[in-house]
């Protein structure tokens, strides 16, 4: 009898065993991302390709495509629109990799979108770093030969009550980092200095172009580092 019983009981754990272990592999994640996904935020006329060279340097440092995500929107139309769009879009990344949080990189006018999003929709609570790369933070003089063409360019206007409502209070809500970096020769920002965020880890980068300020491998190196 005591045979019998050693027998069954061998049979059950060669049965349950992979079972059990089976039930403990299907209870992680299927897509739980390595690192915080990032979300990229192109500024005025442009688009996602504007983020190919960083995309690439990126995936070199170890991050997988559906961590890097580059997403195109309709840049003429308000901030406040591209905000709300934005907030789809990081929840469907956050349901696409498994992750809690992600990372939001901004270049240009892109970075007043992502802020309104942390301001004002609830932002803070889905993202754990911010980067603004040559960030129209507190206007520019520059814009004002779109404002009367497109409502993005005029919110980015010196002294618009878009970025008087932006920037009224805390300019860095929340327990999200904040980083910004910008040129001292960027002659899309006037005054260069109206990318610095009050709060936030502001770095100048040195003499480089607005429109290089997002694929610069210098500062790239930067941007990584601080995300990770």
């Amino acid at each position: 009898m005591r045979r019998c019983t050693r027998r069954i009981a061998t049979v059950v754990s060669a049965v349950t065993a992979p079972l059990l272990l089976s039930l403990s592999l299907s209870a992680t994640p299927a897509h739980a991302a390595t690192h915080n996904p990032i979300v990229f935020v192109h500024g005025i006329s442009s688009d996602a390709s504007s983020w190919d060279d960083w995309i690439a340097d990126f995936k070199a440092d170890g991050y997988s495509a559906s961590e890097l995500d580059a997403w195109t929107y309709s840049w003429s139309q308000s901030n406040v629109t591209t905000a709300q769009q934005l907030a789809t879009e990081i929840q469907r990344v956050l349901k696409a990799t498994g992750a809690s949080k992600v990372d939001l990189v901004t270049h240009s006018m892109g970075a007043l979108s992502a802020r309104y999003y942390l301001k004002n929709l609830g932002g803070t609570a889905y993202v754990d770093d911010f980067v603004s790369a040559a960030g129209v933070n507190h206007g520019t003089t520059t814009a004002a030969w779109c404002a009367w063409l497109y409502t993005s360019c005029a919110q980015m206007n010196t002294g618009s009550s878009f970025l008087t409502a932006l920037n009224s209070g805390d300019e860095t809500p929340g327990s999200v980092a904040y980083a910004s970096y910008w040129s001292n020769c960027d002659d899309a920002l006037t005054p260069d200095t109206t990318a610095i965020l009050s709060g936030a880890t502001n770095v100048e980068v040195g003499c480089i172009s607005h429109t290089d300020m997002n694929n610069d491998y210098g500062v790239y190196g930067q941007v990584r580092d601080f995300v990770r």
